[in-house]
């Protein structure tokens, strides 16, 4: 098998999203008090339109950091996210939903990370 059948099967693996960079699994990250969290989701790789020029990203992750509540959706319909209590006061809550399944994780201690997840 030649170098360039093994490049094309991994591409062929992706999903394309073009530019819909936010329509797959929703997510939602909860604070009390202020709390400052960290947050890392992972998903099956996809292949997205960055920029007019750059037509062909591919992404497996998403990271943010934030104060307070924010929530967003990944790129497909599959992924896990954990946060990570970063700081300020408070508990802090991650939640996905998938067809009418909702998984919810709640962390107060900044070594324990709260995970949930639909692969």
């Amino acid at each position: 098998m030649s170098l360039a059948a093994i490049v094309a099967t991994a591409a062929d693996a992706q999903t394309d999203v073009g530019k819909q960079t936010e329509a797959g699994l929703p997510w939602h990250v909860a604070t009390l008090q202020g709390a400052t969290w960290s947050l890392e989701c992972r998903f099956r790789p996809v292949v997205y339109e960055a920029t007019v020029y750059n037509r062909s990203a591919w992404a497996n992750r998403l990271q943010r950091t934030a104060t307070g509540s924010q929530g967003g959706r990944l790129p497909s319909d599959n992924g896990s996210c954990t946060v990570t209590r970063t700081g300020g006061r408070g508990a802090v809550a991650i939640a996905m939903i998938k067809n009418g399944e909702a998984q919810v994780a709640v962390t107060s201690d900044p070594a324990r990370p709260a995970a949930v997840g639909f692969f």
